[in-house]
């Protein structure tokens, strides 16, 4: 059973039927049906106007997200061990032709209100240093923990305060909502949002990630946005296969339904091994203690996972999977606590 990543994982069967739906002949790049519609559903989603477009990665969908926010002199606030300072090559600086990075520490990979005050009270209002333009958050984090409406609320206001730029990697968006049980809404545009980087594949997509944009300033960022996407290189000329895969996921509920599953299955691992955890489990990502001779005892009954630093180690679930096909891991977990 594999448990490295949700990247790795199988296409859900209605985005592949979506994908061979699309196979037809219609308008090249994102003037097909099908990237006609990304607007309108996620309006619905969100339950207001929405600037949406489809880009090739996540990384992309950050990186140009944050170019829209931030200028090239200007700093975007952020946490130590958000992906996009420690996964993604520089891509942000590039991107945005050279904003810095302004990371900060935080428990379980999240930004605290007092630290991002603190940090922003301590920059000069001169020519001298780097003027903060922007925040990201990532939600879920890169250690499974999930934000609040009101922990997204309280940033987004201190946001509005200085006059910066919101953004959200959203990678394992839906993997959050499912664990709030609230509105999209309410842990984005409501709380201040301006840019969410809404993933996919690692939740049943092939390729492809959505950027959309909230707010009064959403259709001159998504325009930008456009243009950063040819730029780059990521404007497919195909698209079609891209939104369809996006509207597959979000039309029927598909995202929050397969998200559930992969959390459903990471709370029953979790609770067969609760004595070993490093963060609470609120998404589909568990980070536990475990000896060199318990990986490699999981290993040999064909369990994959990757180390995660001396003595500890990364499980992530899939939509694919749920609690009781899960069931072989945790009584292997057991078994390690309890012979």
């Amino acid at each position: 059973m594999h448990f490295f990543s949700d990247n790795a994982t199988p296409l859900c069967p209605p985005v592949m039927a979506a994908i061979a739906a699309a196979d037809r002949e219609d308008h090249g790049y994102d003037g097909d049906q099908w990237s006609a519609r990304l607007d309108a559903a996620f309006g619905d989603l969100f339950e207001t106007p929405v600037s949406a477009l489809w880009v090739a990665t996540g990384t992309a969908a950050n990186s140009i997200a944050l170019a829209c926010l931030c200028p090239p002199y200007g700093g975007i606030v952020c946490h130590e061990e958000a992906h996009i300072v420690v996964d993604e090559c520089g891509a942000p600086g590039f991107f945005t032709h050279g904003a810095s990075l302004m990371p900060l520490p935080g428990e379980g990979a999240k930004l605290t209100p007092d630290v991002v005050a603190e940090r922003l009270a301590a920059i000069r209002p001169d020519v001298h240093q780097v003027p903060a333009r922007a925040i990201s958050i990532t939600n879920a984090t890169e250690y499974g923990r999930v934000y609040t409406p009101d922990e997204v609320a309280a940033l987004g206001e201190i946001a509005r305060t200085h006059g910066l730029g919101f953004h959200m990697d959203g990678a394992r968006f839906a993997n959050a909502v499912a664990f709030l049980g609230c509105a999209p809404a309410d842990v984005t545009w409501r709380a201040g949002v301006d840019a969410l980087s809404f993933g996919c594949v690692k939740n049943g997509g092939m390729v492809g990630e959505a950027l959309l944009f909230f707010g009064p300033e959403r259709e001159r960022r998504a325009a930008e946005a456009m243009r950063w996407r040819k730029r780059s290189g990521h404007l497919f000329s195909k698209g079609r296969y891209l939104a369809a895969q996006i509207l597959a996921m979000v039309e029927d509920g598909l995202w929050l339904a397969n998200a559930s599953a992969a959390n459903a299955a990471a709370q029953a691992l979790a609770e067969a091994t609760t004595g070993r955890l490093l963060h609470p489990v609120e998404a589909n990502e568990l980070f536990l203690r475990l000896s060199a001779p318990e990986a490699a005892a999981l290993r040999a009954q064909e369990f994959d996972f990757y180390d995660w630093g001396a003595g500890a180690a990364r499980i992530v679930t899939n939509w694919s999977q749920d609690a009781d096909s899960v069931a072989p891991l945790a009584d292997a977990l057991r078994r390690l606590d309890h012979g």
